[in-house]
């Protein structure tokens, strides 16, 4: 097989649309309340907000495909489009998604290695993110990758407050 990644245009909204609901799903649906699922898929993965995420000027998308299949994506933001921190040298990995079909195969580090080439042409200092605390599999995968830890912030689904652990790479 071969894999590759593309941008992701406001054009693929729709293909953004399903993959990041059913990802989204695939991923957390056993360890959350089906209603806060659905509350937080309702707000943060609706047609008009993805496509307003696309044209965000501070934000980038990238989709990796297996052929003409689009399997998983992946969310930079810059400046003000950051979730949290907004610091004009560091670089938001805000999503990283792989169709569960296609885990295990080093995808999701070609991914991240996508954010990092990425933090490096825009002369960023770090790339940041947050995983969630119930996702050691993914902090893991992070600390593999040189992430480290270093402090954690509230995420809020549905009614559940919860907390994402943050952790960064220095370029």
């Amino acid at each position: 097989m071969t894999y590759f990644i593309i941008n992701a245009l406001p054009r693929d909204v729709d293909d953004l649309l399903h993959l990041s609901r059913k990802i989204f799903h695939d991923s957390f649906a056993a360890l959350n309340k089906p209603e806060n699922m659905t509350a937080y898929m309702d707000k943060a993965y609706t047609r008009n907000q993805l496509l307003s995420e696309l044209l965000n000027p501070l934000s980038e998308h990238y989709f990796i495909c297996d052929g003409d299949k689009k399997i998983g994506f992946l969310k930079l933001n810059q400046g003000g489009a950051q979730s949290d921190l907004q610091d004009p040298e560091s670089l938001e990995l805000q999503r990283i998604y792989i169709d569960e079909a296609y885990q295990g195969r080093g995808l999701g580090a070609m991914l991240l290695n996508k954010a990092k080439d990425r933090a490096r042409e825009m002369q960023m200092n770090t790339i940041w993110l947050g995983v969630w605390e119930k996702n050691p599999d993914a902090i893991r995968f992070y600390e593999r990758h040189g992430f480290e830890i270093f402090g954690s912030h509230q995420f809020v689904m549905g009614d559940e407050v919860q907390t994402d652990i943050l952790m960064k790479f220095n370029l």
